[in-house]
């Protein structure tokens, strides 16, 4: 989702035309009797019966039909300097009563053209069944008309009928710095310019916190940045619109790791993209109009492209966005958002990220071989993905992705527990949210 008319690596910055949860109570020392005790094995083995039922994949609950809670959530540290996003997690949390349809929507990201957001989305808000809402240059009139936007969509996500209104939505944009910035402002300086500036990490800092404070300001609680690809070649797809600090991965680590603890600082997440890297696309290799398939051997990629997320997983980010393109050496023929192996066995497993993964757009050219957009949803989601990204600037590509996740766990195509393992972690990330 970059600006489509090339800049020079050195031009000036532009905006582009393009667009509390309750805790389950801890053990408490009590004075036990033998009858109270009896009770309590009893109640135990009631609960340990729905828990099995929740995760079975044979229990299939029927269209419209309300569900049992989801299992306890595990939430991670929200503070920005956590040494891994897994240690110390915080005390379970307990998630109300959700239909399918509710279930589903909690992994949705929505859009909308204009700046009015449409009834419709303001309706599914208020009845639970959306995860968040992305917003595109072209949502945007001014600070104050956006803050006074975000609020209506807070008041609708705060509705009596929404059995998720003690979570914040998901709101977010790409203000990566340079051209690619939805909102006027910081950060003004591109990732490659901070990479040649005098101090870089300091220049990376200042980047996170100032992006921190604008989106904050207008009420967003998610930056779809920083890129962590590193870049090959002058003028290539990254380096075309200033998007990498560096062809050395060490830098890109360590610039992306500081932008990463400012902004979270500030109380906005951060997204390490695109995993496992667009750094060796050439510039028509552009997966936002059609298919990318980059032939990187494996060492390379482990040692150059994915070293960034190390360091970006050390710093605690929060959210992964996987890339649309098919990388052989990983799994051939299949894009990196859409494969467990690359899903599961090289993030999660192999680099140990516990946090959110979310798609690029779901309406990506690269995706044409994938059929519609509901089928695009189910096989991300399947594979592994937790949020799906619908950016086409319209609330019924959202609808039409939630409607496909909700009908597949209604039937038993997707696996239950890993809908609810994903919901766990989209959760955990929307408690961990200022509100």
């Amino acid at each position: 989702m970059a600006p489509r008319t090339p800049r020079a690596r050195h031009a000036a910055p532009v905006r582009p035309d393009r667009d509390p949860p309750r805790s389950r109570p801890g053990p408490g020392r009590w004075p036990i009797a033998a009858a109270g005790a009896v009770v309590a094995v009893a109640l135990a083995a009631v609960l340990t019966v729905v828990a099995v039922h929740w995760t079975s994949p044979g229990a299939q609950p029927g269209p419209g039909l309300t569900l049992p809670s989801v299992p306890a959530l595990t939430t991670h540290p929200a503070s920005a300097g956590a040494s891994h996003p897994a240690a110390k997690p915080k005390a379970a949390t307990t998630l109300p009563r959700l239909s399918a349809a509710q279930l589903a929507g909690q992994r949705i990201i929505y859009s909308y053209d204009g700046l009015t957001p449409p009834a419709t989305l303001l309706d599914w808000i208020s009845h639970g069944e959306v995860g968040g809402v992305i917003f595109f240059a072209g949502n945007v009139a001014s600070d104050s008309q956006l803050a006074g936007v975000i609020a209506e969509l807070d008041r609708a996500n705060a509705s009596a009928s929404n059995p998720m209104r003690a979570y914040p939505l998901l709101l977010m944009t790409d203000q990566e710095g340079g051209e690619v910035r939805r909102l006027p402002g910081a950060p003004e300086q591109s990732e490659a310019q901070i990479g040649q500036s005098p101090d870089p990490g300091t220049a990376a800092s200042a980047a996170g916190s100032s992006a921190a404070a604008n989106l904050t300001g207008v009420g967003m609680n998610v930056n779809l940045a920083p890129v962590l690809d590193v870049y090959r070649a002058p003028g290539d797809f990254d380096d075309q619109f200033g998007r990498s600090y560096s062809e050395n991965p060490g830098s890109v680590s360590s610039l992306g790791a500081d932008f990463i603890k400012a902004q979270q600082a500030g109380h906005v997440a951060a997204t390490a993209k695109h995993f496992p890297g667009l750094g060796a696309a050439a510039v028509s290799q552009d997966t936002d109009l059609r298919p990318v398939t980059l032939n990187v051997p494996l060492q390379q990629l482990r040692s150059v492209d994915e070293h960034p997320y190390q360091a970006a997983i050390s710093a605690g980010v929060k959210l992964v966005m996987l890339s649309w393109a098919i990388y052989p050496a990983l799994d051939p023929g299949t894009p990196a958002g859409m494969s467990s192996k690359i899903i599961n066995g090289e993030l999660r497993q192999r680099l140990g990220f516990t946090g959110v993964t979310i798609t690029d757009a779901l309406e990506a050219g690269a995706l044409a071989p994938f059929g519609s957009i509901g089928h695009r949803a189910t096989l991300a989601a399947g594979a592994g993905m937790d949020l799906l990204l619908c950016s086409q600037q319209n609330d019924v590509e959202g609808e039409q992705a939630r409607i496909s996740l909700q009908d597949d766990y209604t039937a038993g195509t997707l696996s239950h527990a890993r809908f609810s393992a994903a919901l766990d972690r989209i959760v955990a990330l929307r408690a961990s949210l200022r509100r």
